[in-house]
């Protein structure tokens, strides 16, 4: 059985000082590299030559699934993997993905995204999110991306029953949530811009509300974050869609930031009841009691996060919650008891 090829697709604008790291990490993995440039005046074109890229020139319109869109029609490959500049992909898998890309019979994978967050590199390790994203597909499948941003591929609406998707522990390196480089790149305006010309669109998804939500989040502007928070939480309900659980995951840990513990506590047994094997979930419930001194209902909350684990795929995680972090607290509030039974 000959190998299958897989064609990576980018869209970049001035990615110098990070894209020779990305093509590099895939540099064994891909047979194709199709750059969409949209207007790059550094060295990123050059740099991208030096890995024999196919290099396309596109007028930006504000519109990253156009621009997904339009570097899939310049692809050959039989699978089509897609990352940005500011991502890598885990290198020495290099076999292990192949052998399962000879299988037919899945039409795509999530791929783990390790979301790396702090203040300047280098990164550290222990600060960091991971969420499985729909990264490798089948070309020629009819397969597009949407939404003008956080744009993602999504099946043919007339697709049969052999279209199917499984996960494949590849993982994915992101850097873009790091301060120096989303201050540098601009990135939070940009991504503000577009997502609130969506919210204009009168059918838009409630998705927009939850990003909308995150951009405030990470602008320290909780109140703004929360209500549009809720905003998407009840669109959701009234789409007669349960809310995802990244939303409730968002909306406890806003109000654990802002220490309005008793509100959180209201409402996250709900959350849990949704979504009860959402270890991050049990963390924050966790912090709220630690944080009103309500030690032993803490110490269960953590034990539960440490029998959970943080392997599960259906969920953005923090690394930790189901490990360390919850092993720091977990003695912590054993320390607490103990002072507590001596008095």
């Amino acid at each position: 059985m000959s190998s299958p090829s897989i064609s990576l697709c980018m869209i970049v604008k001035n990615e110098e000082d990070f894209i020779e790291r990305c093509l590099k990490s895939v540099q064994n993995a891909v047979q194709e590299i199709i750059i969409v440039d949209t207007g790059s005046t550094d060295q990123t074109i050059e740099i991208c030559k030096k890995y024999n890229a196919s290099i396309f020139p596109y007028r930006w319109n504000h519109h990253f699934a156009d621009a997904r869109n339009f570097g899939l029609s310049k692809a050959s490959g039989d699978w089509i993997l897609w990352l940005d500049a500011d991502e890598e992909l885990e290198t020495g898998h290099e076999e292990f993905l192949m052998e399962n890309l000879k299988n037919k019979n899945v039409t795509m994978y999530y791929l783990p995204v390790i979301n790396y967050y702090g203040e300047s590199f280098p990164v550290d390790p222990e600060k960091a999110f991971l969420y499985h994203q729909p990264r490798l597909f089948q070309n020629h499948k009819g397969i597009q991306f949407y939404n003008r941003i956080h744009e993602t591929p999504i099946f043919p609406k007339n697709r049969d029953s052999s279209y199917t998707v499984d996960y494949l522990k590849v993982p994915i390196h992101h850097y873009g949530y790091i301060e120096e480089l989303t201050k540098k790149r601009g990135k939070g305006e940009r991504n503000l811009q577009l997502i609130q010309e969506e919210y204009k669109d009168p059918n838009h998804s409630p998705w927009i509300e939850y990003h909308l939500a995150n951009e405030y989040y990470r602008r320290g502007d909780y109140q703004k974050a929360f209500d549009y928070l809720n905003e998407s939480i009840f669109r959701f309900l009234l789409n007669g869609v349960k809310p995802p659980s990244i939303l409730y995951r968002l909306k406890y840990g806003i109000l654990v930031d802002t220490n309005s513990f008793e509100n959180a506590l209201e409402g996250i047994d709900k959350a849990i009841a949704l979504y009860p094997d959402y270890v991050d979930l049990h963390f924050l419930k966790g912090l709220i009691y630690y944080q009103t001194e309500k030690f032993s209902e803490a110490l269960a909350c953590f034990e539960k996060c440490l029998e959970l684990g943080e392997q599960n795929s259906k969920y953005l995680i923090l690394k930790g919650t189901g490990s360390f972090r919850a092993q720091h607290y977990k003695a912590q509030c054993l320390e607490k008891l103990g002072r507590q039974q001596t008095k």
